[in-house]
């Protein structure tokens, strides 16, 4: 075990298997994992209870003047599995609905909202130790990372896994309204003007289109003994 504990971020497109690869480093590493689309999700549920998410706007005004009280944490139940909390309200299932993934998508382009989540997730990893997931976390929440990662795999493919993962849990999705959310997502993702989704230049690409779990794990702890060995020598 390597006594020096280092910031691993996370980044790449929506449902292109990003948080089984942090979540599995985290276990393995002893370290927190911090879901940063949960995040936003949280944000996008406290607006949507509140009314301010409509199927054409969003009430930006009262959205920015309530930001501060969003309170969001992780904690981890019985089974060993984190779920996330809003304002000390367990919604870690209320925020995994598809409206909830596409009112997050959207104000995540907001930038008072970005700012705030970068705030908050810059707190939760000064102690270190922390394995965050996201689209702009090496680029943007953690630059100095010592190890990012970046994860790309087909549009058609991640709806696919979406698709699989929605039916498990009893809801009956159609595949192409999931390729139509995956594709929007990418688009809003990658154009929008607040930390735009990018690859961070010293990121290692993985294109998991053909690798199984068990391979990408393996891949990315290999990486970590690599990157602490070499920081240690140093």
């Amino acid at each position: 075990m390597h006594n020096k504990r280092i910031n691993i971020a996370v980044d790449g497109y929506s449902s292109c298997g990003k948080s089984t690869i942090a979540k599995g480093l985290a276990k393995k590493l002893g370290y927190i994992y911090i879901d940063s689309g949960a995040m936003y999700r949280a944000v996008a549920l406290y607006a949507l209870r509140k009314g301010w998410i409509t199927e054409s706007e969003i009430d930006e005004t009262s959205l920015h003047e309530h930001i501060g009280d969003i309170r969001i944490s992780f904690e981890t139940n019985a089974e060993g599995l984190q779920e996330t909390f809003l304002n000390g309200e367990n919604v870690e299932k209320e925020i995994r609905t598809l409206e909830v993934a596409n009112g997050a998508s959207r104000v995540s382009t907001l930038g008072f909202v970005r700012r705030e989540m970068v705030h908050q997730q810059r707190e939760m990893g000064k102690s270190k130790g922390v394995v965050m997931d996201g689209r702009d976390i090496g680029t943007v929440v953690f630059p100095d990372a010592e190890m990012k990662l970046f994860l790309t795999t087909s549009p058609e493919i991640r709806a696919r896994r979406r698709f699989d993962e929605m039916k498990a849990k009893g809801e009956q999705p159609e595949y192409e309204a999931v390729l139509a959310n995956v594709k929007e997502r990418d688009l809003r993702d990658t154009t929008r003007t607040e930390s735009p989704l990018r690859k961070a230049k010293d990121a290692l690409e993985l294109d998991n289109t053909h690798v199984g779990i068990e391979e990408q794990l393996q891949w990315a702890l290999d990486m970590f003994y690599k990157i602490t060995a070499k920081n240690e020598q140093n």
